[in-house]
């Protein structure tokens, strides 16, 4: 398959697919086009130009008022990849070091950027032969762009740093060669556009907002699971009581219950208990909330992916150089924030829906095994999503209300949106855990209700699980199990989530 790199907006959904996918990518005629007539345009401009121009004829940061001779424009925009090429910490995942490349190139393509065609076709070949470089998730403020580790993916353009390829890290001088590829020579201005940007945060920002998608979903259906196991009302589910409180996000889960419960014997049956506790009767308001901000957060990121966020900006058109500030991460580092704390609170709530199967209420045995006292039973693995939700609760501080000055104080305010991406994910993988967790504890409290069942959605997901996780009779080491918990939702198509 190929992908046409162009002008026009690319989705979310897209990105997905072609990281997902076998795909390549081309450059599009206009897309050339658009970047030779902005390369030529600057060119032509330096030529019958006296006055400095941030960045392509003077130094960076708090340098802006060093003026660099003619002769040494190009050995500039290669000292500034060299020196910013400042990363540390674990190594960012290939995927969304994939992303980084697709979104760089992307940006570079709508001809804002002066860089030549030459530079994005080499990152291109770098994504369709599988050469990944090695970026460190530490490093970025956030503002400025996410300088350093965009500095670590393109330093290979140069033919310096790291790189992996099929799974194996080599120098990027053998993986050059392997593809007979020559290092790039960047021209003036080519280092600032490469390195100003926030593909960082943003790939960061796809890559979770596509699991938050899932994991919202799968939150819906597992907590539906514990409800029938708990015995629980369907009262709070009433279309009429979400009808007065019209949040989007809060009336799609409860109608979401509504179809998934269609059916259920458990569900129907008659009740001795008047009301359940919140962590039951309140799943709309709470899922529909973390809906809600999925949604907005959606929204931004898909504005910031078809953006130009480098600087200097070129207006070829309005015969224009602009150094502004379109690198500031300050939207994407408040949504990831936000977004943080809502995928915290499904964590949370789901904790408190574990706790309550293994309380030994509503004709439940005492952590959900038949001899309690010889056997644990589940009791530890509720400690362990309390542990977990701890932990993102304490993730959840936020990142944007932080600035630290750098530059000399050039750069007196920074969004530290990169740690809010790298912390966002974390916080994502954790709540895979605990909606993992509470699965394994409410398929196994769904057995003390039979031979009533669910409906015929609930029980196929119930049935795909037990073919990975049994029942549990009697003690045995549970981690393992917890881990098949978390593969099971990992692994689970996302087309089979919804009902037909």
């Amino acid at each position: 398959m190929e992908f046409k790199i162009s002008p026009e907006q690319i989705t979310i959904e897209k990105i997905e697919e072609i990281i997902k996918g076998n795909v390549l990518l081309r450059l599009s005629d206009e897309s050339v086009r658009l970047i030779q007539y902005c390369r030529d345009y600057l060119d032509k401009k330096l030529e019958n130009n006296s006055s400095p121009i941030y960045g392509i004829t003077t130094g960076f940061g708090s340098l802006h008022n060093r003026t660099i001779s003619s002769d040494q424009l190009n050995k500039l925009q290669e000292n500034l990849v060299m020196s910013h090429a400042c990363g540390v910490g674990a190594e960012v995942r290939p995927e969304i070091v994939r992303m980084m490349l697709l979104l760089k190139i992307h940006a570079l393509s709508l001809g804002k950027s002066g860089v030549q065609v030459e530079t994005v076709q080499r990152l291109i070949d770098f994504f369709n032969t599988g050469i990944t470089p090695v970026v460190y998730e530490q490093g970025s403020l956030g503002a400025s762009g996410d300088l350093a580790p965009l500095a670590h993916l393109v330093l290979p353009l140069l033919g310096m740093g790291e790189v992996t390829l099929n799974g194996e890290k080599y120098p990027v001088k053998a993986a050059l060669e392997k593809f007979e590829l020559d290092p790039v020579e960047l021209k003036s201005k080519e280092g600032l556009a490469l390195l100003n940007g926030t593909q960082f945060m943003s790939s960061y920002g796809v890559y979770v907002i596509n699991l938050a998608d899932k994991l919202s979903q799968f939150a819906d259906i597992i907590s539906a699971i514990s409800l029938e196991a708990y015995d629980g009302r369907p009262d709070p589910f009433f279309e009429c009581i979400h009808a007065i409180r019209p949040h989007k996000g809060q009336i799609t889960t409860a109608s979401s219950f509504r179809d998934m419960l269609e059916g259920s014997q458990l569900i129907s049956r008659r009740k001795s208990h008047v009301q359940d506790p919140y962590s039951f009767r309140c799943i709309p308001q709470v899922h529909g909330a973390t809906k809600d901000v999925i949604s907005y957060a959606k929204t931004v990121i898909f504005t910031e992916i078809n953006s130009v966020t480098d600087n200097p900006t070129v207006f070829p058109d309005e015969d224009l150089i602009v150094s502004g500030g379109n690198f500031h991460g300050q939207p994407l580092a408040l949504i990831f924030d936000y977004l943080s704390i809502a995928l915290a609170e499904l964590g949370s709530i789901s904790e408190r829906r574990v706790y309550r199967l293994i309380a030994g209420q509503r004709d439940l045995p005492e952590f959900l095994v038949a001899n309690p006292g010889l056997n644990s039973g589940f009791m530890i693995p509720q400690y362990t999503a309390a542990s977990i939700v701890s932990q993102n609760k304490q993730l959840c501080t936020p990142s944007s209300v932080d600035s630290i000055p750098s530059s000399n104080e050039q750069e007196d305010h920074v969004s530290m949106g990169a740690n809010g991406a790298t912390k966002l994910l974390r916080i994502a993988e954790n709540l895979e855990k605990i909606i993992a967790i509470e699965l394994f504890t409410a398929v196994q409290a769904m057995e003390f209700r039979r031979p009533l069942r669910s409906s015929d959605f609930i029980e196929e997901i119930v049935r795909s699980y037990r073919e990975i996780v049994p029942f549990i009779t009697d003690d045995k080491v549970m981690y393992s199990e917890i881990a098949k918990s978390v593969k099971f939702i990992r692994d689970f198509p996302k087309d089979k989530l919804k009902l037909k």
